[in-house]
């Protein structure tokens, strides 16, 4: 079991450091925010303390990066599929939910080089934040890439289109970043909105993110997101090798 997905890993790992292109693509849009729309928020409701304003700023930064950059790779899939590279593989005499157990990973691995970064820039720019916090949202954002890496690959598995995935991921990426919070706290806004965004996933690692940012390691808002993303990453997992399963036949 360890050896086969340690072996698919190191697969998986190897074909993205022969192209780092798209994982460098992932962090532009954060990166942008960062740079483009959080002085702005200093200004608005910091007093124009930058540092202050990215306490609050950058950890929905980091969620969106685990959102975008994790679900994208489901479009390779869908392409693997499409040529029967993905059958071929799913037939070998292998633990078989290592195949896609190999590739979270290194989706995982992946997303936590790009939070490196997004965290370095915010450092630069006037981000204070202790390494023990830095290394929770860390672990935390490893678990929200899996929950997101399991949706993007079972909905691969499950529709096999491009067309079809791509209209899903718009339909649902905007609404999930406007009520995760990662732009502006949903405190701003009205008591019936933030209770829809309790009930969406990537409110909770938002949440948390800023209370470990602000140093509170205390905050109910911590262990309440690491539980609600193990269960989901537990499920989607379960729900890909479910699916890669019936492919197999």
């Amino acid at each position: 079991m360890i050896r086969d997905t340690a072996l698919f890993l190191g697969h998986e790992v190897r074909n993205t450091m022969r192209n780092p292109v798209w994982p460098l693509f992932g962090i532009i849009q954060p990166v942008m925010y960062l740079l483009l729309f959080a002085p702005l928020y200093a200004g608005m409701a910091f007093g124009g303390d930058l540092g202050r304003a990215l306490t609050s700023f950058a950890p929905g930064m980091l969620v969106i990066t685990a959102l975008f950059g994790s679900m994208g790779v489901a479009y390779g899939t869908i392409y693997e599929m499409r040529s029967g590279v993905l059958e071929r593989i799913a037939v070998a005499p292998v633990w078989r939910p290592a195949l896609v157990l190999g590739r979270m990973l290194r989706d995982v691995a992946v997303l936590t080089v790009q939070s490196l970064m997004v965290i370095l820039i915010a450092l630069v720019m006037g981000l204070r934040i202790g390494p023990v916090e830095a290394l929770l949202m860390l672990l935390l954002l490893g678990v929200t890439g899996l929950f997101a890496s399991g949706v993007a690959y079972g909905l691969a598995l499950g529709l096999r289109d491009e067309n079809a995935m791509g209209q899903i991921m718009q339909f649902f990426a905007l609404p999930l970043m406007l009520l995760s919070g990662a732009l502006l706290p949903m405190a701003l806004g009205p008591d019936w909105l933030e209770r829809i965004a309790w009930f969406t996933p990537f409110y909770h690692p938002v949440e948390a993110g800023r209370a470990l940012f602000a140093g509170d390691l205390t905050d109910l808002s911590v262990p309440v997101a690491f539980a609600v993303m193990l269960g989901l990453a537990a499920l989607t997992v379960t729900w890909s090798v479910r699916s890669l399963r019936k492919i197999a036949g």
